[in-house]
């Protein structure tokens, strides 16, 4: 059950009965004070001008129309025309009810699509690093997110394994190998790995030829380079399965569908770009020429599908990549997450694209750009070397903090306890950090401040989770037993139930646009009012009668049950204790 949904529909009728235009502005919003109620129609104002009448006086009659004797205890107007809208504690109560007793918590499904999400994608020439993390844990929140509101959702890892580089790197391998050096051991450290070949190919007499020469060969399908390839990739993509272990991300290694899943493609897809005459020849190149993206002096925008002599660029993949995914998997989303500077390379090939009917009008291709990580001086996060940050190393270095945290806290914890405790605390402080920002925006990436256990963190949301559910055990007895009679009283508790009915609106924002700190907000609100009711309405103590221990307990409960769901959607832990 939507709250929002269910309400807007009766002031829609409600505007409708009153005369008013087709499509008329229909603002309905949550109340930013508990006095104003718990949710404000602001539709009269909007419809002043053009019934050519008072607001206060359109007000009325909307709330004259307006059919809630089932769901409002009163309608209040206020100001210029706001109707304020009270909900009925009993109606509160009864949807309250529903949730408990369904696992999905009131949660409907929304109608199935099918959608493809390009997410991660690190480069198998290197190791993760802190690059990679916004976009391998927002598009993973995404997708379970999607997942759980009942779409088919295709992961797809475009992991960079094919172009010139490799040439570079598959000789270095094979010179490693044939002194007797086996790949594993010779890989075991890709970024030292990676420079020692750079190394080579700048500085020694020869090796830049035979790099180029095992491209040639790797790109014409000779078995001993693809054999080498093969033993790059198989230990590259440990290691990345080594990182997404530890974030607890659902990516595998079926999900991959590297830039070279595409080869047999790319001629394919030039060839009919260029039979349809989008594609044409300049210089030598096969180029789009974008009007639509032309700049001040009309000119347009140059989009390159194939090199002079004859080789494939980014943009041919992607074309290909765009064929697969809408002609072959039929998806009805494509969504793909990289960083904000490649948002003009996706315009670009979402125009050529559509100009080639390799998507149809009713699928969308969305890129869902991300700022960047920055460390205190406001620059992009590096060590203190200026090196870049390797994902596993940020990783170890969260536990190792969370770790010592525990330790200054007085527990009776085992050694083993608090080793696991700070291993979902560090890992889950620093997703949490980063999912809780608005994806659009560049953060400050600070220690102390998501490691904290108070304000807009992890730990805080974990911690709400944790004493929710002791009370939960604590009261109830036999949980699985336990009926949940719901009477709710004071304010507090009141707040706290309409925060766990409007957890449906923050998925169905966060699905619709790709957002995960719409969810990591909500969870923060519902774990801040859990903890204002928790202080005001006392649950074991003398004088609480049983129906109000009851209901209280039920409504820790329910609170448990759906922050749990919330960072389960995240990808982030809960613990029994804290």
């Amino acid at each position: 059950m939507n709250l929002h949904t269910v309400l807007l529909d009766r002031f829609k009728a409600a505007l409708v009965a009153i005369g008013a235009p087709e499509n008329a502005p229909a603002p309905l919003a949550k109340s930013t004070r508990p006095e104003f109620g718990e949710y404000q129609f602001n539709g009269a104002m909007a419809l002043a001008k053009l019934l050519k009448q008072k607001p206060r006086d359109i007000a009325a009659k909307i709330v004259d129309a307006v059919e809630l004797d089932d769901i409002a205890e009163k309608l209040e107007i206020a100001g210029p025309g706001f109707i304020n809208i009270h909900l009925n504690p009993q109606w509160l109560a009864t949807q309250l009810q529903t949730a408990f007793s369904d696992e999905r918590l009131g949660v409907e499904k929304q109608e199935a699509k099918t959608v493809v999400i390009d997410y991660s994608s690190p480069n198998l020439a290197k190791e993760m690093h802190v690059g990679h993390l916004r976009s391998t844990i927002i598009g993973d929140a995404v997708v379970k997110a999607l997942e759980f509101m009942g779409h088919n959702v295709i992961r797809q890892n475009h992991m960079g394994d094919w172009g010139t580089q490799f040439g570079m790197l598959l000789a270095h391998l094979s010179d490693k190998i044939a002194a007797n050096q086996v790949a594993e051991t010779a890989l075991s450290d890709l970024e030292d790995f990676y420079r020692e070949a750079k190394v080579r190919f700048d500085e020694e007499q020869g090796f830049a030829d035979r790099a180029r020469q095992y491209v040639v060969k790797l790109q014409g399908g000779d078995a001993h380079c693809l054999s080498l390839w093969q033993d790059f990739i198989d230990i590259s993509i440990k290691h990345s399965e080594e990182v997404y272990n530890k974030l607890n991300v659902s990516l595998t290694r079926k999900d991959i569908m590297g830039e070279s899943a595409y080869n047999d493609d790319l001629k394919p897809t030039v060839d009919e770009l260029k039979q349809k005459g989008i594609a044409v020849e300049d210089q030598g190149a096969l180029v789009v020429f974008i009007q639509e993206l032309a700049n001040k002096e009309g000119e347009p925008a140059v989009y390159i599908i194939q090199k002079s002599g004859g080789g494939y660029l980014y943009s041919t993949t992607d074309q290909a990549a765009i064929r697969y995914r809408c002609q072959k998997l039929h998806a009805d989303r494509t969504l793909i997450f990289t960083d904000a500077r490649q948002a003009l390379h996706f315009k670009q090939t979402e125009i050529v694209a559509r100009k080639a009917g390799f998507i149809s009008a009713q699928q969308t291709y969305e890129h869902c750009p991300f700022g960047m990580m920055l460390g205190q001086d406001g620059k992009p996060f590096k060590t203190r070397s200026g090196s870049t940050v390797k994902l596993a190393d940020l990783l170890d270095e969260a536990v190792e903090r969370a770790e010592k945290l525990m330790a200054a806290r007085k527990s009776d914890f085992s050694e083993q306890e608090r080793q696991q405790i700070a291993e979902k605390i560090g890992i889950s402080a620093v997703k949490y950090a980063d999912l809780s920002k608005n994806r659009t925006t560049d953060y400050i990436f600070n220690w102390d401040s998501m490691l904290s256990f108070e304000g807009n963190t992890a730990p805080y949301i974990q911690y709400a989770y944790t004493r929710a559910n002791k009370i939960f055990k604590d009261g109830a007895g036999d949980t699985s037993n336990f009926v949940a009679n719901f009477d709710l009283q004071s304010p507090q508790e009141r707040t706290l139930a309409v925060k766990l009915l409007q957890y449906v609106e923050a998925l169905n924002l966060l699905t619709s646009e790709a957002t995960p700190h719409v969810l990591c907000s909500y969870l923060y609100d519902l774990a801040s009012n859990f903890m204002t009711f928790y202080e005001a309405c006392p649950i074991f103590k003398d004088g609480v009668t049983e129906e109000q221990k009851n209901s209280r307990i039920a409504l820790s409960a329910l609170t448990a049950k759906t922050i749990k769901s919330g960072l389960d959607l995240l990808g982030i832990s809960t613990l029994e204790k804290m």
